[in-house]
């Protein structure tokens, strides 16, 4: 049995390489009217979002690379800036198990209240952050439904960094639900099946044919659910304490530093949250496509 293959034989000359395709800033398309979209587009992204925080950069940059790394290093700034990106750096974590878990039930079962429970899932987006954070503050302080079940056992959740915990994980929950749902509705059941002929346990098929088709749309969740913490504000103030060194967040401190019309330092402190965001959000991406080369998703 002979094998068929492309090489050339002896004395045979070489064969041609195809040639490469050049990249072209337009790609073929069905769709007209790519030149107005695209320049809306871009203006539209330009004055939204690029000029305003374009705008935060020049105006922190008239403190000096020296002036910004003062306040920077500030402990109260640090102490700040650790609370808001590792707290929401956990909370999104949280989401991305337990939001793949919500998905997973609201889609692959069938039960009554299947319906409701799907529409509970928005109500984070729904409801003001200030409704949210006074409603949480009721149930976990220590007089609430949930922290005086909590408080015989020393448990505290109000008015502590694990307040700010519950709060993020609220706001951020949907994020990763709706993401991933959409994923888990298209993926193919006959794909789980054939694992299980082929001799796959079920926690074979899920950890090596599930979650890696899913997980591209939880690196989505996770990233949308921690920008979303990041910069919560309403629902955090009422259920943190905001005690400096202990439960204040950034948001807070650049709101505190424009009441005390400290300008050049709420920009600075803005300034730096935005650089830390980019480039955490720079490597959740990097992560993504990463995992999609990987997984065979592009």
């Amino acid at each position: 049995m002979s094998i068929a293959t492309t090489e050339p034989g002896p004395g045979e000359p070489p064969l041609p390489r195809p040639a490469a395709t050049p990249w072209r800033f337009r790609q073929p398309s069905a769709l007209p009217g790519f030149g107005i979209t695209f320049g809306f587009a871009v203006t539209y992204l330009s004055l939204i979002v690029l000029i305003p925080l374009a705008a935060l950069v020049v105006r922190a940059s008239g403190l000096g690379l020296d002036g910004i790394w003062r306040i920077a290093t500030t402990p109260r700034v640090l102490a700040a800036l650790e609370t808001s990106f590792g707290i929401s750096l956990a909370a999104a974590a949280v989401n991305a198990v337990f939001g793949l878990v919500v998905a997973w039930v609201l889609t692959r079962y069938e039960f009554p209240g299947r319906r409701l429970l799907d529409a509970v899932v928005d109500l984070p987006f729904a409801l003001p952050t200030a409704v949210a954070g006074i409603a949480l503050a009721a149930i976990y302080a220590p007089n609430g439904w949930i922290g005086g079940l909590l408080a015989p056992f020393g448990i505290k959740i109000a008015f502590t960094p694990l307040g700010i915990f519950v709060a993020l994980v609220f706001i951020g929950l949907p994020f990763v639900v709706r993401t991933v749902q959409p994923v888990l509705a298209d993926l193919d059941r006959e794909i789980e099946e054939a694992s299980a002929t082929l001799g796959a346990t079920r926690a074979q098929t899920i950890v090596r044919v599930v979650l890696p088709t899913l997980l591209p749309a939880v690196l989505t969740g996770f990233a949308l659910a921690f920008g979303r913490a990041v910069g919560e504000y309403g629902s955090v103030i009422f259920i943190a304490g905001n005690l400096p060194f202990r439960s204040e967040i950034a948001p807070l401190l650049i709101v505190i530093q424009l009441e005390e019309f400290n300008y050049a330092g709420a920009t600075a402190i803005a300034s730096i949250m935005l650089l830390i965001s980019f480039l955490s959000l720079l490597a959740i991406n990097l992560l993504q496509a990463w995992s999609r080369r990987r997984f065979g998703h592009v």
